[in-house]
């Protein structure tokens, strides 16, 4: 089976991952599950071919150097694709990320669309979208960045390792930069991006204190950050930027991520009933009350504040979950064990339970 193939069964079955390996079968991942293609084993050579057929001459010199490398690729204008290609065992791989052309909406995600929009209306400040690896994150992203292209005019600057997501000028202008193609680091783009009038900034996952140190200036010289984390919650998410600095510096960081910080969502994405998956969606906004608590490393007060916070849009995962069951999206068991605290969330789920009965 030649990549063609094996890409045109992604769109077909709508897998999200293809994963192809020299020596194994090829799997795909379908709503969160991996299962094989075939039994047909891969050879080193087939899959050095399919490599060579998709790789770009960046990304084949990369692999020469560092034996991994990133790129993306596009067929026609049916799908976009990013890529993985590294060894295991010395023998080659390849992990395939299918991006769909059609940018998403925040309602087709089926994020929390009042909140999520109030969030991207801010004209400065940094906001954090977080999750692990196949959350959802970049799809969120696009979806507020096209949210944002499409009812203001503004300069939306983008830094991506690929780029996944493409998007055309519509009220706003957007320039999308891709590592080693339009730029050489995330640190120099970031440093030229003050000089080419951006109004909003996403500059991807914030690795390193220089990178949460650019996103901040960058916030506070008053444009609107975007970044994302690997980092399940708010809480962590915090801890995490925090952690990043020695310990003479964290609490002057406190303070100046407190100022900029405008609101943290987090996500997983669980099996919906209907097929397809949903995210579970956590919101924290920095009130003057939640900057308070970050100032002062409150971690239980962030939780109690995003808890209670319903007014301001924030909601807990827990409280995500609950819904999400509520609603009748989401199986009991997969809603339990995604829980934060799995008693609680029972507890709750009980509670509709009886009103459904009552009422």
């Amino acid at each position: 089976m030649d990549i063609q193939s094996l890409l045109q069964m992604m769109i077909d079955k709508r897998a999200s991952d293809l994963h192809v390996r020299a020596d194994s079968p090829t799997y795909l991942r379908i709503d969160g599950d991996l299962a094989p293609v075939s039994p047909q084993v891969m050879t080193g050579q087939e899959v050095a071919q399919m490599v060579n057929t998709v790789a770009t001459a960046r990304a084949k010199k990369l692999f020469a150097e560092r034996q991994e490398a990133d790129f993306a690729f596009q067929v026609g204008d049916i799908a976009r694709f990013r890529v993985n290609i590294f060894k295991r065992m010395g023998k080659l791989s390849m992990a395939i990320r299918f991006i769909t052309m059609k940018i998403p909406t925040i309602e087709e995600l089926r994020l929390p669309a009042a909140t999520i929009k109030k969030i991207a209306d801010h004209q400065r400040g940094l906001v954090l979208v977080t999750g692990i690896t196949g959350s959802g994150k970049s799809s969120t992203l696009a979806a507020i960045i096209n949210y944002i292209n499409e009812s203001r005019a503004d300069h939306i600057l983008t830094i991506e390792d690929p780029i996944e997501f493409v998007h055309k000028d519509k009220k706003s202008i957007l320039s999308q930069r891709e590592i080693g193609e339009d730029t050489y680091d995330f640190a120099e783009a970031l440093k030229m991006a003050m000089r080419q009038d951006p109004d909003v900034i996403l500059m991807g996952e914030m690795r390193d204190a220089e990178s949460v140190s650019a996103a901040i200036t960058a916030a506070q010289t008053g444009h609107l950050v975007f970044g994302t984390l690997h980092t399940i919650d708010a809480v962590q998410t915090v801890s995490r930027i925090i952690d990043l600095y020695p310990p003479h510096q964290q609490a002057l960081m406190r303070i100046q991520l407190a100022d900029t910080l405008k609101a943290v969502i987090s996500q997983r994405l669980l099996s919906c009933v209907t097929g397809g998956r949903v995210p579970a969606v956590e919101v924290m906004v920095v009130t003057a009350h939640v900057k308070k608590q970050i100032e002062d490393n409150a971690s239980q007060g962030i939780t109690q504040a995003i808890g209670k916070g319903q007014f301001y849009g924030m909601q807990t995962f827990n409280q995500a979950l609950v819904k999400l069951y509520k609603d009748g999206l989401v199986k009991e068991q997969d809603i339990l064990e995604a829980a934060t605290n799995p008693d609680d969330v029972k507890l709750a789920m009980r509670g509709i339970e009886q009103e459904v009965r009552a009422g």
